[in-house]
């Protein structure tokens, strides 16, 4: 067994995704995906796969008219959240710009928590915060 972390082979991991229809609003739902290959999933996998879920499965049809195109991460297992209940607005970084990068490569690991939306909108509320439910 190699010494490195990096180099080992990595188990399948449990991921939460946070589906956000509305930033003024609120508006998120979890999916949680179980056995994720970080070594083998691409950014672009992850966004199909998590769409799928909200496209077949009871409980998303209010999410199925949101254009979701970007993926953040919020935070990883036992890590500080941001003071936002809705997304974390500083560190653009985070942000998954590459569609062919690995997960494991990001720096995702094992109950990491991403968010997924519609970037033009997130850039609109990154601009005016307010939000109209308290």
């Amino acid at each position: 067994m190699a010494d490195n972390p990096s180099v080992m082979n990595l188990p399948k991991v449990t991921l939460t995704l946070r589906i956000i229809k509305s930033f003024e609003y609120r508006t998120e739902k979890s999916a949680v995906l179980h056995d994720v290959d970080l070594e083998q999933t691409r950014v672009r996998d992850l966004k199909d796969r998590t769409r799928e879920i909200i496209s077949t499965q009871p409980g998303w049809k209010p999410f199925r008219n949101t254009h979701l195109d970007t993926l953040k991460l919020y935070t990883k297992a036992h890590g500080a959240k941001t003071s936002n209940l809705i997304i974390n607005l500083d560190h653009d970084e985070l942000i998954f710009e590459d569609d062919d990068a690995f997960l494991v490569s990001l720096g995702v690991e094992n109950e990491t928590e991403i968010s997924f939306f519609n970037r033009e909108t997130y850039d609109a509320f990154k601009l005016n915060p307010q939000t109209k439910w308290t």
